[in-house]
């Protein structure tokens, strides 16, 4: 399998390349008046708009670095009942891949309720590479504000 690899802060990360729609600079993302920290902004793709994460500030607390190598990464955030979603996450140093096997990931023996999203472990000569699950990344209340629209359409 083909991962993504990027940091948040001074750790990595690992998104299924199967899940991403397209990697983008960080340009054009408009920002919403009174939206939750998290939430970043909106971008287009294709001629649709995208809400858009800054998994620092989801995870951390803290925005992404505003750097060359911070991305917004378009996933396709699955919904069981309404279909995908097209999702923008804000990731730093966005600029690397990993291919390994989904048996190389174990489980990380430690589980955070208020990040699910935190999955299986790996590790490279460099450390260890913990896989996000995209499905986990939205709290409840987040999806439901993200993709109201797109629900009630």
């Amino acid at each position: 399998m083909l991962f993504l690899l990027f940091q948040l802060g001074t750790e990595r990360y690992a998104l299924d390349a199967g899940q991403v729609v397209a990697v983008l600079p960080r340009l054009g993302v408009k920002e919403i008046p009174h939206a939750p920290p998290a939430v970043a902004g909106l971008c287009q793709y294709r001629g649709s708009p995208a809400p858009v994460i800054d998994l620092g500030q989801l995870a951390l607390g803290r925005p992404c670095a505003n750097r060359l190598s911070t991305r917004i990464v378009l996933v396709r955030f699955p919904d069981p009942a309404h279909g995908p979603h097209l999702l923008g996450l804000l990731a730093e140093r966005a600029t690397e891949t990993l291919r390994c096997d989904e048996g190389d990931f174990v489980p990380a023996g430690v589980r955070i309720d208020a990040a699910s999203y935190l999955g299986p472990v790996t590790a490279d000569a460099r450390g260890l590479i913990q896989r996000i699950e995209v499905q986990h990344l939205l709290p409840p209340p987040l999806q439901a504000l993200l993709f109201q629209e797109t629900v009630a359409a």
